[in-house]
């Protein structure tokens, strides 16, 4: 069974909300890529479309967006998703995650492009405690 934790990021208000997504809802976002568009309605979230920014994968290995592939690879990089020169013109291998969405994803960051007729808070909003009656 295929488990996410998506990350949706509301640029409105600057808030990030985790949906706990698994099942087919989360076989939905397999194979898309990152920069692809798609509804959020089966997240819970009617009315709303996403659109995938990253992720990353069980060891924290992060996934960039240029790189065309399902799996993980080594690369030499000098800036940018994976890899922070401390000094100009340092480079070093590092292993990075393709831009296709796979099962073995645990995080996967989005934002949102398009609302719904419902405000996330309300989607988000956790229930009031009840008052103990003494």
């Amino acid at each position: 069974m295929v488990e996410f934790k998506v990350v949706l990021s509301d640029q409105k208000t600057g808030r990030a909300y985790n949906v706990n997504v698994s099942g087919g809802p989360a076989g939905a976002i397999i194979g898309k890529r990152i920069g692809d568009e798609l509804d959020a309605g089966p997240f819970g979230l009617p009315g709303y479309r996403m659109e995938i920014t990253g992720g990353s994968d069980r060891n924290g290995t992060p996934a960039r967006r240029n790189l065309p592939v399902a799996g993980r690879k080594r690369l030499l990089l000098s800036g940018g998703v994976g890899f922070k020169p401390v000094r100009e013109g340092q480079r070093r291998r590092k292993s990075i995650r393709g831009n296709e969405i796979t099962a073995d994803f645990v995080q996967v960051n989005a934002r949102i492009t398009a609302y719904g007729d419902k405000s996330l808070e309300e989607h988000f909003a956790k229930p009031a405690p009840e008052e103990k009656k003494e």
